[in-house]
């Protein structure tokens, strides 16, 4: 079964009914892919608000504009899953060219194993014995999957190595010895050897190591900022692989994997030289915020990769800034306007993410019309409730109960894993598709 079929009998398998956030009330035992047939659009008002969306023109743009970029430089990517934990999206990155996905534990691996997505990084460390036991029974159930793991002490590796043992029906498994800054990961090449010896030692060949993995994305800013980290970790990096290469021979294919959605530009300058050396090395992004983008963290991060001048399309300097396109927004209704320079929003913390800024108003819409679009800080979240938003507003601004606002989001990570389903709308907002997130 090929991704595109794959992809269809998950959503083909599931129904929806009004339990679920954005489905109208009365709705029951509604076929998801019988979506398209309701002719939903969120600013009407007349779905469960408030409600997400994925504007899935922009999330095509940004899928085609990333895989363009990962195929000029000649490096891979596995989008993170965890950002929407959707297997229907997962797979339309792997159909559209996409190397694989990442996931961040072994639930997460349960959840995309499943919907048929058998290349996988889990780009985490899974615990101790008891982790390694939960990991070695569930890929004694996929002994087909080819799945990569962290692993970054001797504890790790002892661990892996007795699940191993006790698991014979197990596939062999394979390790990438992780390097870190400021979150998990080996700190020195001589905690990293130790590793690499563990992984030999103990491992009897049910072992494999694979390659080498980082994270610069949790680097903690040293006195000259961010990016020197960085830099030493990914020069580490450069030097695990080679001592890799020396103790696996110069065949064995190798994994090199880093790059999030903020520093990716980073990891191809200072690791793409190595893997163009070693033939059979192959370097892995593992961005996956970036194909929804937003009005907030990783827009300022877009800019920020801009300063540098670290986008490249057709060997021409590009503004991923506004290259990239924000395809989430999150639809809610006005309930209140108590008094003049107040409206009071029905959505709230248990609705939308706000750790890394507010949501942003991007547009009013009044009986399913689109009233006006909002210019940049004319408009205010200034706090939110458990299910309300204080939004700040002129005292003359046109703003009546029962208007919808078209909110834009930061931080897609901490905003889809509020809901069951993604809407997918198209040009017009009208819903064409549902995809459902499993994120436990």
């Amino acid at each position: 079964m090929n991704a595109k079929t794959q992809r269809a009998a998950v959503s083909q398998t599931l129904v929806l009914d009004d339990r679920i956030r954005g489905v109208p009330p009365g709705v029951a035992d509604l076929p998801i892919a019988a979506v398209a047939e309701q002719n939903w659009r969120p600013a009407a008002g007349l779905m469960s608000l408030p409600v997400l969306t994925l504007d899935e023109a922009a999330f095509a743009h940004n899928r085609d504009l990333m895989l363009r970029y990962t195929r000029e430089q000649g490096v891979e990517i596995a989008p993170h899953g965890k950002t929407p934990m959707a297997p229907d999206l997962a797979l339309s990155l792997i159909e559209a060219g996409a190397w694989g996905a990442t996931v961040a534990d072994i639930r997460q691996a349960a959840v995309m194993l499943r919907a048929g997505v058998t290349r996988l990084i889990l780009a985490n460390e899974v615990g101790g014995r008891g982790g390694a036991a939960r990991l070695a029974a569930l890929l004694k159930a996929w002994p087909q999957a080819e799945v990569y793991v962290f692993v970054d002490s001797v504890a790790t590796a002892h661990a892996y190595a007795e699940a191993w043992r006790h698991e014979a029906a197990a596939p062999p498994l394979r390790v990438l010895v992780e390097l870190g800054a400021g979150r998990s990961g080996a700190r020195t090449l001589p905690a990293a050897a130790a590793i690499l010896d563990a992984i030999v030692v103990e491992g009897t060949g049910r072992l494999v190591s694979a390659g080498v993995a980082a994270y610069e994305g949790s680097a903690a800013p040293g006195p000259e900022g961010v990016l020197p980290v960085i830099a030493d970790l990914l020069r580490l990096t450069g030097e695990l692989l080679a001592m890799v290469r020396k103790q696996v021979g110069p065949d064995q294919p190798l994994l090199v994997t880093a790059g999030g959605s903020v520093f990716f530009d980073k990891v191809v300058a200072a690791l793409k030289p190595l893997v163009v050396a070693d033939p059979a090395a192959t370097l892995v992004l593992r961005s996956g915020a970036i194909f929804f983008h937003d009005h907030g963290v990783y827009e300022r991060a877009l800019l920020a990769l801009d300063e540098r001048g670290g986008f490249h399309l057709g060997g021409e300097k590009v503004a991923a800034a506004t290259a990239f396109r924000p395809a989430l927004r999150l639809w809610a209704e006005v309930l209140s306007r108590p008094e003049a320079g107040l409206a009071v929003v029905g959505m709230g913390m248990r609705d939308v993410s706000f750790d890394q800024g507010m949501p942003r108003p991007l547009r009013l819409h009044r009986n399913g019309i689109l009233l006006r679009e909002i210019e940049a800080g004319a408009l205010k979240i200034e706090k939110l409730n458990d299910q309300h938003a204080f939004l700040s507003c002129g005292a003359g601004d046109d703003i009546q109960v029962g208007d919808v606002f078209e909110f834009g989001i930061s931080h897609p990570c901490t905003c889809l894993d509020r809901y069951r389903v993604i809407f997918g709308v198209d040009a017009s907002g009208q819903v064409r598709h549902a995809f459902p997130t499993f994120f436990g």
